[in-house]
């Protein structure tokens, strides 16, 4: 029995050892300055400093990665959650959204941040810092409303 549970945990080790060599793309796609949110609407400071402690992580293309997602299997999870991420909403692809989506988005930012699904709890463990305030979400919620009213309907 001793024999099965050491050879159980060997082989543990070295399967973490070998997906140590399987690395996600931990690199952000180019951004371009006239797709980017801050270009097409009017973000005031305070609006600006939540999205970038608690959104632009995962909802750019400007992704800082922490260390720890040189750590396999943590990085696999992160880097998926950053491809959701974006392609749920992009900051840094605003400018290509329709006025339709942009609306659309807008009221989510809203939505999910009353409801506290976002930022994703998983992110708040190593970023307790992102956690959102009761005013860090009324301050996005007038600043969405506002903006949702400035974007022309469509026909």
């Amino acid at each position: 029995m001793k024999f099965i549970v050491k050879s159980l945990v060997g082989l543990i080790f070295i399967a973490i050892a070998v997906i140590q060599f399987i690395r996600p793309n931990l690199s952000n796609p180019p951004v371009s300055e006239s797709k980017r949110i801050e270009h097409s609407i009017e973000i005031p400071s305070d609006v600006q400093a939540i999205l970038n402690r608690s959104c632009k992580d995962c909802h750019s293309n400007e992704t800082i990665y922490p260390w720890y997602s040189n750590v396999q299997p943590i990085g696999w999870f992160v880097t998926d959650h950053v491809e959701e991420g974006r392609r749920e909403l992009n900051f840094s692809e605003w400018g290509g959204y329709s006025d339709s989506r942009k609306r659309r988005k807008l009221k989510q930012i809203c939505e999910q941040a009353e409801s506290g699904e976002m930022p994703l709890p998983s992110y708040l463990i190593m970023h307790p810092n992102a956690k959102l305030s009761v005013n860090d979400v009324k301050i996005l919620c007038e600043w969405t409303e506002k903006e949702i009213q400035r974007i022309p309907e469509e026909k």
